[in-house]
């Protein structure tokens, strides 16, 4: 069982600590993703210069290539990728969501052909829980339905008891040690009484964690702060939460502020492999021809390499020309902020500030936006 103790609570934002069979995390705290047992454009060692605590990796694509057998008998995805950090491991779902009209969903699992070599594949509840067992990943995740966005609230209900039944099954499965935990994740798309409905459930079966699944996918973030504002009071208080898939700074920061401990999302690895740049200031197109000629760093007080040893005039040459070096600048440059930015909202917490911290964010935010 995971092990986890909230140190500060200043509203509904919690600063905590979880204890893995990998290593300690403090909360809030954001996952870098690895979906392949690699963080695009960065070495562990870059992952750990950037604060990253915990990465999050695909059980989808790692059971099709190099597949979970391979991995274990190779000593586990942590000595697999060099990264001696806690691993939190999707269940698929989701990405079997995406595969569409390659996939057949019943009541025992999903049929579905790989999107590499089109071979016949299936994954279960039981079967996810065991390759993500041979991954080694310190937190698994619950195999569910998840389903896309606008959905009617009837398709909703019936993906989220199905989802029910999946969470029972894999809670069977899942073998449970010191340090290794298994989450729950609420669904129901965004109708309130159904994700009340799947918290209730998923607290009944007893999860080391509950994650919030099936947001950002294009509902908005008014639609998602609503949902969380109907899921969180039905969680318990002393286990963690995460939050699937999100998302933007400003989305991180609301969240928090509700009661969310930890996130991933892909965004500032894929902002920083297209050109963009966040900062406190607001993201930067790097791509825009104003910064062609711009002797100044990305954040006077970063530091990243990219702020430390370059100019955003060199950062625009290095876009425009697809260099590899800009992706991989621009990367480091993401994810040490992400990182700053949950620093920061922890500090926040610990000093009871965190409506002011929330605030001043929004009004600087508000402001770039309007910038633009």
């Amino acid at each position: 069982m995971l092990g986890f103790a909230l140190e500060a609570q200043d509203g509904a934002a919690r600063a905590g600590r979880l204890e893995t069979a990998h290593g300690p995390v403090t909360t809030p705290a954001f996952m870098p993703v690895g979906t392949a047992g690699t963080v695009k454009a960065m070495t562990p060692a870059a992952l750990h210069d950037c604060g990253a605590q915990m990465l999050l990796a695909n059980t989808y694509h790692l059971m099709l290539r190099p597949g979970a057998e391979r991995v274990a008998r190779l000593g586990g995805l942590h000595r697999f990728m060099a990264w001696q950090g806690p691993i939190l491991t999707d269940s698929g779902g989701f990405q079997v969501m995406s595969l569409a009209a390659l996939r057949q969903i019943d009541e025992t699992g999903v049929a579905f052909r790989s999107h590499l070599d089109g071979s016949a594949q299936r994954l279960t509840p039981e079967s996810s829980i065991e390759i993500q067992h041979l991954l080694d990943a310190d937190i698994s995740i619950v195999l569910d339905e998840c389903i896309a966005f606008p959905a009617s609230q009837a398709a909703a209900a019936e993906a989220m008891r199905r989802s029910q039944r999946w969470a029972e099954r894999s809670s069977t499965a899942f073998r449970r040690r010191p340090g290794y935990g298994l989450f729950g994740i609420v669904q129901g798309g965004v109708f309130a009484d159904l994700r009340r409905q799947s918290a209730q459930h998923l607290v009944a079966v007893g999860f080391d964690g509950y994650a919030v699944g099936g947001l950002a996918v294009g509902e908005g973030q008014a639609a998602m702060l609503a949902v969380l504002d109907a899921t969180l009071p039905e969680l318990p208080r002393a286990r963690p939460r995460y939050l699937m898939g999100v998302g933007r700074p400003d989305d991180l920061v609301g969240a928090v502020g509700r009661g969310i401990d930890l996130f991933d999302c892909v965004l500032p690895t894929r902002s920083g492999r297209t050109g963009q740049a966040f900062t406190p200031e607001g993201p930067l197109n790097l791509r825009n021809a104003r910064y062609a000629d711009d002797p100044g760093p990305l954040d006077p007080d970063c530091r990243c390499p990219a702020c430390r040893s370059h100019s955003r005039a060199y950062l625009h040459h290095l876009v425009k020309a697809n260099e590899i070096l800009g992706a991989i600048l621009l990367t480091w440059h993401n994810l040490l902020y992400y990182q700053y930015l949950m620093r920061a909202m922890r500090a926040a917490i610990l000093a009871g500030r965190m409506a002011d911290f929330a605030q001043a964010f929004a009004a600087r935010w508000r402001s770039a936006q309007l910038a633009k």
